[in-house]
């Protein structure tokens, strides 16, 4: 299934996030936390199918995606960055390996919170985000997405920051020994999504501190 539809409108999120909001086509629907294959619908670039995780939810009339836009990739977030308002995206069948499975603890970092952004919009409206913790990393203040949303989705967050000494939030790394302080509970569920050496690093940790291998589910964004 491909589906061509227009860009309605445009935001930035970050320096180098932004937030597009598209026609949703008639009946298209997806679990929160599921992503599409996206092109653009320009010569040359219709075939270079990236995977992007919706943002918006089911009952939305728009699709929204919440995209990092990496300009010397020289790819098609470099292109994305280009479009403006009327112009076409394709979008496919919806597939996903995080949907949300119970309360626990969701480890992202960087654009790896983008799963879990309808998700957590989705539990927050049917008042169900009791018992989740998100521990969120990012290398300076700015670079985290959505933050005031966020702050009022989930008041048990933790923000880290890798790259600057001058933060209010936890200056640090995720490691084996922020694990070990942070997480008072290794029976609940671990959902982890963000860069591939981080989700892998943090993965092999939580399997060595003792969680259910079976309760973690990864994401590599």
């Amino acid at each position: 299934m491909e589906e061509k539809v227009k860009i309605r409108s445009i935001d930035q999120v970050t320096h180098d996030v932004k937030q597009f909001k598209l026609d949703k086509p008639e009946g298209y629907k997806f679990t929160p936390g599921h992503a599409t294959e996206v092109s653009i619908n320009k010569e040359g670039w219709k075939d270079e199918k990236r995977p992007f995780t919706f943002t918006s939810l089911n009952e939305d009339d728009y699709l929204e995606f919440t995209i990092k836009i990496y300009p010397d990739h020289d790819g098609v977030t470099e292109q994305l960055d280009k479009l403006k308002p009327g112009d076409e995206m394709i979008i496919r069948d919806t597939w996903g390996a995080i949907e949300y499975k119970g309360a626990g603890y969701i480890i992202a970092g960087g654009a790896g919170i983008t799963p879990y952004i309808a998700m957590l919009r989705d539990l927050h409206q049917k008042n169900k985000t009791e018992g989740l913790k998100l521990i969120y990393s990012n290398k300076t203040d700015k670079d985290i997405i959505l933050k005031a949303e966020l702050d009022k989705l989930l008041n048990n967050t933790t923000y880290v920051i890798t790259g600057q000494d001058d933060t209010d939030h936890t200056r640090g790394y995720i490691n084996e020994e922020f694990l070990k302080d942070h997480i008072t509970d290794l029976s609940q569920r671990f959902y982890v999504c963000g860069p591939p050496e981080m989700t892998e690093e943090v993965n092999d940790i939580l399997k060595k501190l003792g969680a259910d291998t079976d309760s973690v589910q990864l994401d590599d964004q």
